[in-house]
């Protein structure tokens, strides 16, 4: 009877992948990421598994049943996780239905009502710093003032006429350096001066624009008068109120402020943006000047993170979490897929090239250089938008390219091992080249595809991203990482679009690469030589 197992020096060179502990570690963990993902469907669905009405019991997931089968109306498919929400399951014990641990597919759009966002609006007073202008003649006196009593504590802008500038403030020393040439009709550049102090108590910053010279000299100057805030005084308040704070939103000391009118007019502007979007609010107070901001946040998408959705959400409304597992299955099934087709290809190719040599080696090698001048990405976007972007028709437009470089190495070892003296054996034994190909030369010949096909798995797996990422690639529909990256390139506030599958190309690529050298090492014949 025939034994099946194992040759010694493959079990020894398993024995050796095996001690190399970030390469053993690295297989067990994305064999188990790509166990774990091919059983999304168990694990995200917007489908139950398990679904008990009115005593009898129904897999969805099994079987599609119409919304008349609960319902009695429409046989479209029905939306579980609404049906679940309604009066039939809520409010009948005996009606349940079991979903798997994340409620969504790829597919699910997350209706932005059910996103749970705070219920408060964050409110920000903040006194706003006054700001006025002076016009002034060359003896300094003010000619006309606009929103300046406040500052000069003055009854009114009219009480300033005729005063001097010099009355109210000390005049910083660069001052004359600045103003006489502005009336001698100069170039001068913009003017910015110190904090100073006016009379009234205040802390001002005086600023004049550059001045370009024109046909005749100014009789007068504009100077404007921004008002410096003391730090701890003008600390500007924020808290977050909630519903149940919305009838006093004001701290005591803050009330004092503002009168009753602007206290009920803010009262009403927070309980309004509970609802809806409210403008900025500006009050005039003995205090001075303030600003009122209210921010609520609304859910826009993307969106970020939340405890229902811990990863948050992409551009269409519709869960990371599902979109990044079901991401990683179609990424692994279309690397495994085509990296063991054009491995296949390749072999075939290399092992007619390298075991029958002469002209058939020539003529092949020509014709395989020909067919890999041909431009890839071009033949992707013809070939995509005549029949449309597919799985199928990536997989085979990206195999027939794929398969050249494994050949040169495969008929390297067949030209290597074609002349050995076990070749020779068996073609003097009689045995069919069929036969010599693949029982004596090609068990000899795998060390390079053994070795390459890890490499080959994750260069694939990235150049699916990166052809989803450029819009070439899997359908619009289909869950893809480098689909969300091409998301996050819109929405640059959107990190979580960046974060999550970058993390999840980045680790499935790093495993593979630690069994890549796992596998190079294990099966290099050099590893146990010695320099004598």
């Amino acid at each position: 009877m025939a034994r099946w197992g194992l040759n010694p020096i493959t079990r020894k060179r398993l024995r050796r992948f095996r001690s190399m502990r970030r390469a053993w570690w690295s297989w067990l963990i994305l064999v188990t990421l790509y166990a774990i993902s091919l059983c999304a469907n168990l694990i995200a669905n917007d489908l139950p598994l398990w679904v008990r009405f009115e005593g009898r019991t129904y897999f969805p997931l099994l079987r599609f049943y119409p919304e008349s089968t609960f319902t009695g109306e429409r046989h479209t498919r029905p939306n579980y996780l609404a049906l679940n929400e309604s009066p039939l399951f809520a409010d009948e014990p005996g009606n349940f239905m079991v979903f798997p641990p994340i409620p969504y597919s790829p597919h699910t759009i997350i209706p932005p009502h059910t996103i749970d966002v705070p219920d408060e609006v964050p409110l920000t007073i903040e006194r706003e710093p006054r700001v006025g202008t002076l016009d002034f003649n060359a003896d300094y006196a003010i000619l006309r003032a606009n929103q300046m009593a406040a500052l000069f504590a003055v009854p009114s802008d009219a009480a300033l006429r005729r005063q001097s500038l010099t009355d109210h403030l000390t005049l910083p020393e660069n001052w004359d350096n600045a103003v006489p040439g502005r009336l001698d009709n100069e170039d001068m550049p913009a003017y910015r001066s110190a904090p100073l102090e006016l009379a009234s108590g205040a802390t001002v910053r005086l600023q004049m624009s550059a001045f370009t010279p024109d046909t005749r000299p100014p009789r007068f100057l504009r100077v404007t008068v921004r008002e410096v805030p003391p730090a701890d005084e003008w600390a500007p308040l924020q808290l977050n109120v909630s519903r149940a704070d919305k009838e006093d939103p004001l701290p005591a000391e803050w009330a004092a402020r503002f009168t009753p009118e602007q206290q009920d007019a803010i009262r009403t502007r927070v309980e309004q943006r509970f609802d809806a979007a409210v403008p900025d609010h500006h009050f005039d107070t003995l205090d001075g000047r303030f600003r009122v901001e209210y921010e609520k946040e609304v859910v826009t998408y993307p969106f970020r993170p939340t405890r229902s959705h811990p990863l948050g959400l992409d551009a269409s409304g519709r869960d990371v979490r599902p979109h990044i597992l079901y991401a990683l299955r179609t990424s692994m099934s279309f690397g495994l897929v085509l990296v063991v087709a054009t491995m296949l290809i390749g072999i075939l190719m290399g092992a007619i090239q390298g075991y029958f040599g002469g002209w058939v080696d020539i003529t092949s090698q020509r014709l395989i250089e020909i067919w890999s001048a041909l431009p890839f990405l071009y033949i992707i976007i013809l070939l995509g938008s005549v029949y449309g972007r597919s799985f199928t028709l990536l997989l085979i437009c990206y195999g027939v390219f794929n398969w050249i470089g494994i050949s040169y190495y495969m008929r390297a070892e067949f030209l290597r091992l074609r002349k050995q003296p076990f070749v020779e054996a068996a073609r003097g034994a009689g045995l069919k080249p069929r036969r010599i190909i693949l029982k004596h030369i090609l068990p000899n010949g795998l060390v390079p595809i053994i070795t390459f096909f890890p490499f080959s798995l994750v260069g694939a797996i990235g150049s699916l991203a990166a052809l989803d990422y450029l819009g070439f690639g899997l359908p619009a529909t289909a869950p893809s990482w480098g689909a969300l990256l091409a998301q996050a390139q819109e929405f640059r506030y959107a990190w979580w679009l960046v974060l999550y599958p970058s993390l999840a190309l980045f680790i499935v690529i790093l495993l593979g690469v630690f069994i890549g050298e796992g596998a190079r090492s294990a099966f290099d014949p050099r590893a146990d030589s010695r320099l004598e």
